[in-house]
């Protein structure tokens, strides 16, 4: 197994989930209920699941596009959503 790359899988995901909205669905829901547990296992097994999909459509998309594309790709959204994310957050102050 490549530990270096399930490191870099945990710590990009454990980042990325900081603060979502699924975190603060699973606060939200973890507060109101008499069961935290069951919170805790059901938005468990929902991370899971949703990690192993984009696993999967990966992995089928890379079988098709060269990983530079791929990773351009990649950068190129994320590069779109962060400038949205700027650009919605400085309309919403004025």
């Amino acid at each position: 197994m490549d530990w270096q790359l399930v490191g870099i899988s945990f710590i990009t995901v454990f980042l990325a989930e900081i603060g979502d909205k699924s975190q603060l669905a699973a606060i939200a829901l973890g507060g109101s209920s008499n069961n935290p547990r069951a919170v805790f296992i059901g938005s468990t097994v929902a991370l899971i699941l949703a990690s192993f999909l984009g696993v999967l459509a990966g992995g089928a998309v890379a079988q098709f596009l060269p990983e530079k594309l791929l990773k351009s790709l990649a950068a190129i959204g994320f590069a779109t959503l962060a400038l949205t994310t700027l650009w919605v957050g400085e309309e919403s102050e004025d």
